[in-house]
């Protein structure tokens, strides 16, 4: 484990593997770099994990939340690790396209894991603003609790029962002070000015989206795969079906990797 200071932060970050490739990986909002600890000793190279500001065990600015900020955090980790690949989900995912949009050779090969957002506002503030709420002014564990116990969240427990025990392992590093500030900034925020700025880029990319998800719509990664011209597009059905699927797509990856 280390801390790299940053101009405005202090970011964790954790490191597992060696060798090529070297992974920098970005989670989504609200959770922490254990997001894809689990994942990654099956992945070859050089993982490097890190917490974005105001997630995690990383420092909680009072402002600086906007994409730019989080590519920002993805840039000084990877420039500090000489990562030649970037992983991002959701938040992270954006993060990276923020960044990529601007430095577009930055890296060698890219991967989106559900993909949230492109050039427009975000849809569903309301759901995001109402987690900041049930985060603000509780201990991490009444904020755990509260946010399980959203009805919407219930209903899916109900669905996918095993999804309960992610999101608590998931939310076990939450960041009581950070949090709530991260979801009011980047909510009004979106990772692109306009993508057609993703034609630059023509690292080879890997889109892994599923239907139904509103948060990450399944059309934002056809929209990339679309635009960017070396990026390939697996859609999965659902929820269930991608989690069945996750042999297959650590498969995949690996192959992605290892490819030229």
């Amino acid at each position: 484990m280390a801390e790299l200071v940053t101009e405005d932060a202090t970011l964790h970050v954790e490191v597992d593997g060696s060798g090529d490739p070297i992974m920098v990986l970005a989670h989504g909002l609200t959770n922490s770099c254990r997001e894809l600890s689990r994942l990654t000793p099956f992945v070859p190279g050089t993982k490097v994990r890190f917490c974005f500001r105001g997630h995690g065990h990383s420092s909680s600015p009072e402002h600086g939340y906007l994409f730019a900020d989080f590519a920002r955090d993805v840039e000084a980790v990877a420039d500090a690790y000489g990562a030649n690949v970037a992983l991002g989900t959701s938040l992270g995912a954006g993060a990276i396209a923020n960044l990529v949009a601007r430095r577009p050779t930055r890296f060698q090969k890219l991967i989106f894991l559900l993909p949230a957002g492109l050039d427009r506002p975000f849809q569903y503030k309301d759901r995001m603003l109402r987690t900041a709420e049930l985060v603000q002014g509780k201990t991490r564990e009444q904020a755990l609790e509260a946010i399980l116990a959203e009805p919407e969240r219930v209903a899916t427990y109900v669905q996918y029962p095993w999804l309960e025990d992610f999101d608590r392992a998931m939310l076990a590093d939450l960041n009581i002070v950070g949090v709530p500030r991260a979801i009011r900034e980047v909510i009004d925020d979106w990772p692109l000015r306009d993508r057609e700025d993703m034609r630059k880029v023509t690292a080879p990319t890997l889109l892994i989206c599923r239907e139904g998800d509103v948060i990450h719509p399944a059309e934002v990664g056809r929209i990339l795969a679309g635009v960017m011209p070396n990026a390939e597009l697996m859609v999965f059905d659902d929820g269930m079906q991608m989690y069945d699927a996750i042999p297959q797509i650590l498969q995949r990856v690996v192959d992605f990797l290892g490819s030229r």
